[in-house]
């Protein structure tokens, strides 16, 4: 009876060179072995209701639903894993609270569009956004909806603002407006509407967007409605007390709109959220999972993505508004 010898344990410093490769190229053992050498990165930026096991089981279980997030570093994908546990954030579940999606980082080499590295960004889902505005303790509810062309709508701002949706039964028409509302601890609201037309605008002026090879495999192209949601959200935070979670998810999320860095075209299938009963790792269909040659030692540091410092002040919300 033949035996299979034990691979021998990766040095921190194979890890470290692993960590620069896109994932399909350091295998899936290479992935796991560093996830699980990092768990203390985890751990000490975790807050008390997240477990650091389950954020790397759904890590892992990502990259089984969204093949293409294995063409991404290793570095890249864990960075974005750390950024989501700081926010409290589980990625690419049910719950929609953020998606992890694979963009292309491309540069100019003469009158051609070259990819550099594919690496993993962060976008939040509107209910993600949500969950993180009423961490402030100053918002009581908050929501954002739709408006159809055959809805009852009508708003009005100044000294008596007004907001009345009555939403249409059966058939309800195209989209052709946004808006969100907040009740404020201690009384009051806050809501912003826009026009379908103002969010396409924005839609438009995104780099993702302009520079997506098909415009329908975009996260606006396959997800309009929730998008229209979000952007009228983001808008709305602009008069309202928000925690700092809140502000660097938001500040996150507009550098993924408006990256000047080449990260600009997302890929095709961007992401599929992560089922609860299959969360396995990549890897457990029973062969051998892939690994990084061992490579000769040479110190080497990790770098670990450190969330986007974002100061805020809060004031007057009709004087903003102004």
């Amino acid at each position: 009876m033949s035996t299979q010898p034990t691979p021998a344990p990766f040095s921190q410093r194979d890890l470290a060179k692993a960590s620069k490769l896109p994932a399909a190229q350091a295998g899936v053992g290479s992935v796991k072995a560093f996830f699980e050498s990092q768990k203390g990165t985890l751990l000490a930026v975790l807050p008390k209701h997240v477990s650091a096991d389950r954020m790397l089981k759904i890590a892992l279980g990502a990259l089984r639903t969204t093949p293409k997030l294995m063409q991404c570093s290793i570095e890249s994908l864990f960075g974005a894993v750390v950024q989501c546990a700081q926010l409290g954030l589980e990625p690419n579940t049910p719950l929609g609270h953020a998606y992890l999606i694979p963009f292309e980082k491309r540069k100019k080499q003469g009158n051609q569009w070259v990819t550099e590295k594919i690496e993993v960004q962060i976008v939040f889902g509107y209910k993600g956004l949500i969950d993180l505005a009423r961490r402030s303790g100053q918002i009581v509810s908050i929501s954002a909806q739709a408006v159809h062309a055959k809805d009852h709508f009508e708003y009005e701002y100044g000294l008596d603002e007004k907001l009345v949706h009555r939403p249409a039964f059966g058939e309800r028409g195209e989209v052709i407006a946004f808006y969100s509302v907040a009740k404020l601890v201690g009384g009051g609201y806050a809501f912003e509407v826009m026009s379908r037309q103002q969010v396409e605008e924005i839609r438009d002026a995104s780099q993702n967007y302009k520079a997506a090879r098909e415009k329908a495999t975009t996260v606006w192209g396959q997800h309009f409605v929730e998008m229209g949601r979000k952007t009228v959200l983001r808008r709305l935070f602009k008069y309202l007390p928000v925690s700092i979670e809140l502000a660097t998810a938001a500040a996150l999320d507009s550098r993924v709109d408006h990256d000047s860095q080449g990260l600009d075209t997302v890929l095709g299938g961007e992401y599929q959220v992560v089922d609860e009963e299959a969360m396995g790792s990549p890897g457990d269909d029973g062969g051998e999972p892939g690994a990084l040659e061992h490579q000769p030692d040479e110190p080497i540091e990790i770098p670990i993505k450190e969330p986007i410092p974002v100061e805020t002040t809060s004031t007057d919300y009709a004087a903003q508004r102004e």
